[in-house]
C-alpha cells in the first residue's frame, strides 16, 4: 500500500491544475482572437498589431518579477493568485465591453482595450509566478526526482484550458457570415460583433479558476505533513529550508542603487539599437529586455549566496537566455500564423472551414495527447540512467521548432502571391513544435524548482518568466516582418495597383496610389529584418529556422559545462 501511495501524485497538484487550467483558458482563449480583434475592429495595421501583441505577451512575463517579490516578502502566494485572478477576469469584462461599443466609439473601444490589457498584465504578473512556485513544495525533499513528471502534468492543465478556449473562444467569436453582394454573388464576411462572446468566454473561465483554488485551497494545497503552502511569508515554516541555507535574501544598498543605474543605462541603449518611433519599440521592449538584465545581476548580488547557490543560478541564466529564442518562434501563433492562416491558408478541414483564429488549438490539443507520454519517457529513461540532463531536453526543443519552421519554408517556397497552403501543413507545423515544447517549458519549470535556493523561488520563476518576456517581445519584431501574403496582392489589384511591381521598385507609385495603399494598411515596401529585406514566406520562416537552430547547437555544446555548474542536479 505505501509504495503505492509514493506513486500517486498529490492531490494538491490537481487542485493547481484546474486553477491553472481555467486561467490558461482565460487567456488563451483571449489570446486566439486578440489580434484579429484590432485588425478587423479596432482597424490597427497588421505590423503595427504584431508589435502590440508582443509588448503585451512580454508584459505579461515581465510583471512575474513584482508578483514574485510581492509574494515573497509581503502577501504570500495564496494571496496574489486570489488577486491576480480577479484582475484578470475584470481585464476581460472590461475587453468584452470594447467589443461591444466599438462600433459607436473606436476611440473609445481602443482606450477600454488599452486599459483592459493593462489590468490583465499586472493580473498574471500576480498570479504566474506563484501558482507554479507552489508545484515543487507538493512534495518531499526525498521525492524531488518526480518534479519533472508533476510539472508535465500541471503544464498538460495549461494546455488543456488552451485547448478548449481555443475551440470555443473563435468557434464563437471569430465568426463569418455569408452576405449578399451588389454583384449577386456571395462572399464570406467576419462579423466583427462577435468577437464580444470570445472576450466573455474568457472572463468567466477565469472566475471559475479563482473560485476553484479559493475553495479548496485550505484542503489539498498543502505540505506532505498537512501544513499549508503560500500563506503569508511571516507564517512560513523554515523547516523548508535545506539544513545550513539562509532564510532570507540580503541586497545591499549599493547593490540596489547599482541596479537603478544599470535599469536606466540598459533602458536608454536597448532604445537607441531598436530605433524607430513606435510607442512599444521605444519604451515597453527596452522595459522588458532591460528588467531582465537589471534583476539577474540583482539577485546574483546577493551576499547570502552560496558558491553552490550562485553557479546553480547561472545555469538558469544561461538557459533562459536560449529560451528566449524558442519563444520568440512559437509566440508566433497569436500574430503572423494567424495572418497566415486567415489571408493565405486554405482552412478545409474535413470539408468544414475552420476559423483562422482556431488554428492554434492543435497546439493545445497535441499537448494534451501527449503530456502524458512524454512524462512516461522521461520516467522510464530516468529508470534506465539514460535520461538528459535539462539543459539538453531544452537543446533538443529548440531543434524541434527549427524543424518545424524548415519544414513549412519549403512549403511555402513555391507558393507566390496567390497560392493557398494547405492547412495540414500548419497542423504538422504545431505538432513538431508541441513536442518541441513538451521538451522545453515544464523542463523549464522544473529546472527553476530544483536549482532555486528556497527564499528565491518565486523570485527566481519571476526570471525565468522574463525569458518569456523577452521571448514574446522578439515575437513582436519577428512578426512585424511578415511580408505582405496573398490577400494584400488581391486588395491591391482591385483598387488598380501591381503591388508586386512597387514592392520590387520598378514601379513608382503616384501619392494617390499610397494613400489608398495605406488606408488598406498595406506597406509599399518590404519589411527588413538585421539589414536583409523579406520579400516572401519562405525567407520569413528561415528567420525562424536559423535563429532556433544556432540557439539549439550552442546550447548543446554548454550543456557538459552546465552539468558541472549544477552540482548534482539533472
Amino acid at each position: 500500500m505505501s509504495s503505492t501511495a509514493e506513486k500517486k501524485h498529490p492531490k494538491g497538484l490537481w487542485v493547481l491544475f484546474g486553477t491553472e487550467m481555467w486561467e490558461r483558458f482565460n487567456f488563451y482563449g483571449m489570446r486566439a482572437i486578440l489580434t484579429l480583434f484590432m485588425v478587423n475592429a479596432l482597424m490597427m495595421k497588421e505590423e503595427d498589431t504584431s508589435l502590440i501583441y508582443g509588448g503585451f505577451l512580454g508584459l505579461c512575463y515581465l510583471t512575474p518579477m513584482l508578483g514574485g517579490f510581492i509574494a515573497d516578502r509581503f502577501l504570500g502566494n495564496r494571496n496574489c493568485i486570489l488577486l491576480g485572478g480577479s484582475m484578470m477576469a475584470i481585464g476581460q469584462v472590461l475587453l468584452f465591453t470594447a467589443a461591444s461599443t466599438f462600433e459607436g466609439s473606436v476611440g473609445t473601444a481602443t482606450s477600454l482595450t488599452w486599459a483592459a490589457l493593462g489590468i490583465i498584465v499586472f493580473g498574471n504578473g500576480f498570479f504566474k509566478p506563484n501558482i507554479s512556485s507552489m508545484v515543487g513544495s507538493l512534495y518531499p525533499k526525498t521525492e524531488k526526482s518526480k518534479l519533472d513528471s508533476a510539472f508535465t502534468i500541471f503544464y498538460m492543465g495549461i494546455n488543456l484550458g488552451a485547448l478548449f478556449s481555443q475551440w470555443l473562444c473563435p468557434l464563437i467569436g471569430d465568426v463569418k457570415d455569408q452576405v449578399l453582394q451588389p454583384d449577386g454573388t456571395f462572399s464570406m464576411i467576419r462579423n466583427v460583433h462577435a468577437f464580444k462572446w470570445g472576450f466573455l468566454a474568457a472572463a468567466i473561465a477565469m472566475v471559475l479558476g479563482t473560485l476553484i483554488f479559493y475553495f479548496l485551497k485550505n484542503k489539498y494545497v498543502v505540505t506532505p505533513e498537512g501544513k499549508p503552502i503560500g500563506g503569508l511569508p511571516s507564517k512560513n515554516d523554515n523547516n523548508d529550508f535545506e539544513e545550513g541555507e539562509a532564510q532570507k535574501a540580503v541586497f545591499s544598498t549599493k547593490a540596489l542603487i547599482t541596479a537603478v543605474i544599470a535599469f536606466i543605462c540598459l533602458f536608454f541603449g536597448i532604445r537607441w539599437m531598436m530605433g524607430g518611433d513606435n510607442f512599444v519599440k521605444t519604451i515597453i521592449y527596452p522595459i522588458i529586455y532591460s528588467s531582465g538584465l537589471t534583476l539577474a545581476g540583482l539577485i546574483i548580488s546577493d551576499t547570502s549566496l552560496t558558491k553552490v547557490e550562485r553557479q546553480r543560478i547561472i545555469v538558469i541564466y544561461i538557459v533562459s537566455f536560449f529560451v528566449i529564442f524558442f519563444w520568440a518562434a512559437f509566440e508566433q501563433a497569436g500574430s503572423s500564423l494567424t495572418f497566415i492562416a486567415d489571408n493565405q491558408t486554405d482552412r478545409n478541414f474535413f470539408g468544414w472551414q475552420m476559423p483562422a483564429s482556431m488554428v492554434q488549438i492543435f497546439n493545445g490539443l497535441f499537448v494534451v495527447l501527449f503530456a502524458v507520454p512524454f512524462s512516461m519517457m522521461w520516467d522510464k529513461m530516468r529508470a534506465k540512467n539514460r535520461e538528459p540532463i535539462s539543459p539538453m531536453k531544452q537543446a533538443i526543443g529548440l531543434a524541434l521548432i527549427a524543424l518545424s519552421y524548415l519544414i513549412i519554408a519549403f512549403n511555402v517556397q513555391d507558393l507566390g502571391n496567390s497560392g493557398l497552403l494547405a492547412v495540414k501543413w500548419l497542423i504538422l507545423l504545431y505538432l513538431i513544435q508541441t513536442f518541441g515544447e513538451l521538451c522545453l517549458s515544464p523542463i523549464g519549470l522544473s529546472l527553476v524548482g530544483k536549482l532555486s535556493p528556497k527564499r528565491f523561488a518565486s523570485l527566481l520563476y519571476g526570471v525565468f518568466f522574463l525569458s518569456n518576456a523577452a521571448g514574446y517581445a522578439l515575437a513582436g519584431t519577428l512578426g512585424a516582418i511578415l511580408p505582405a501574403t496573398g490577400d494584400k496582392y488581391d486588395a491591391a489589384t482591385k483598387m488598380g495597383i501591381d503591388l508586386e511591381s512597387v514592392l520590387n521598385k520598378t514601379v513608382t507609385p503616384s501619392a494617390e496610389q499610397l494613400a489608398m495603399l495605406d488606408k488598406a494598411h498595406i506597406s509599399a515596401s518590404y519589411p527588413v529584418f538585421a539589414g536583409f529585406e523579406i520579400h516572401n514566406l519562405f525567407q520569413f520562416f528561415m528567420v525562424f529556422v536559423i535563429l532556433c537552430g544556432v540557439a539549439s547547437l550552442i546550447l548543446m555544446a554548454l550543456t557538459p559545462f552546465l552539468k558541472k555548474m549544477m552540482h548534482g542536479v539533472r
